[in-house]
């Protein structure tokens, strides 16, 4: 088990000016970045290098330049594999062995006796549902009990560090409701977890704190709220209803702050008072519209609120406004 104490002075994980080459190609370039606990939501475009970052971090794969360091040693080292639970995207199963075994097997490989595996296997097997079907075959198994025997053989040694690429893929939406109440146990326990996902607002329910790859670079690390205060031209979108919309319109088209304004189709959610109102250098909008508003009291505004604070808008906007994942 992983004593806190004796890393006190240490960050859980850090990557330290990590490049990795494959061949001719460059997969993560001069990534400097540290994570001390909690949970972290990884994002980014297919091919953004998130699962090589991921594969660092598990010792997987060493650095072509750099170092990864997990509580002060090498990811490589065995110290560092004793602190990490790693449930990759893809399966590597002995499809021959049940759940129960498979999750038996991974459990002594990382050095529990026989007794303490098997009780931490039927443990970690009831916690994650699978108790009652665990002595069938894996390759009988569907996508998503899959997945939860990845989720256990990742748990079942209790590591500080949880390395998650797409846990939630192929999870129905009841299991994905009840894997984000376990991620958020797990992190209450003590646990801190890195979580790579396509369902970015199921990141958001987790944790705020993202960190963003774009074509092998950080491209962003913090808070939402954080990433948005240092992309000061970073673009957003008001919904604003107002009593009379179209002489509100004219008053703000003509500020530099304002790119676009437009009449949504009215539906139970907006009226034909409403305005969406596109604006970048959003601080200094508010800014200006709080003295507008101070000079003009006549105006009465019953809705006002951004309906884009989201990671998915700001990933859009930092991978060149495509907001694929």
């Amino acid at each position: 088990m992983y004593n806190s104490a004796l890393y006190k002075d240490e960050p859980l994980l850090q990557f330290i000016d990590v490049s990795k080459w494959f061949g001719p190609i460059l997969a993560l370039s001069q990534i400097t970045w540290t994570f001390k606990s909690g949970i972290v939501g990884l994002v980014g475009a297919n091919g953004a290098g998130k699962s090589t970052f991921l594969r660092l971090a598990a010792g997987l794969l060493r650095p072509t330049l750099g170092e990864v360091k997990i509580a002060g040693h090498d990811a490589w080292d065995w110290r560092s594999r004793r602190l990490i639970g790693y449930c990759p995207s893809t399966d590597a199963f002995f499809h021959d062995l049940s759940g129960q075994q498979f999750v038996l097997v991974m459990a002594r490989l990382c050095g529990m006796t026989r007794r303490e595996a098997r009780k931490s296997t039927e443990a970690i097997l009831q916690r994650l549902g699978l108790h009652d079907l665990a002595t069938r075959p894996i390759y009988g198994y569907s996508k998503g009990m899959r997945q939860r025997i990845k989720l256990a053989q990742a748990l079942v040694h209790h590591p500080p560090l949880l390395i998650l690429d797409e846990p939630l893929a192929g999870i129905d939406p009841l299991g994905r409701h009840e894997l984000i109440g376990l991620f958020r146990q797990l992190n209450q326990e003590g646990h801190s977890l890195i979580i790579s996902s396509h369902e970015l607002e199921t990141l958001e329910q987790l944790t705020d704190q993202i960190l963003i790859l774009s074509r092998g670079r950080l491209a962003a690390a913090g808070t939402i709220a954080e990433i948005r205060h240092q992309l000061s031209e970073y673009p957003i979108t008001i919904r604003i209803t107002v009593s009379s919309p179209r002489e509100l319109a004219r008053q703000l088209i003509d500020w530099p702050e304002v790119s676009a304004i437009e009449w949504p189709a009215s539906s139970q959610h907006t009226s034909c008072n409403t305005l969406l109102v596109r604006v970048h250098r959003p601080r200094e909008f508010f800014q200006r519209l709080t003295q507008f508003l101070a000079q003009n009291t006549s105006w009465d505004i019953t809705c006002f609120e951004s309906i884009d604070e989201s990671a998915h808008a700001l990933l859009g906007y930092i991978l060149g406004g495509s907001g694929k994942t």
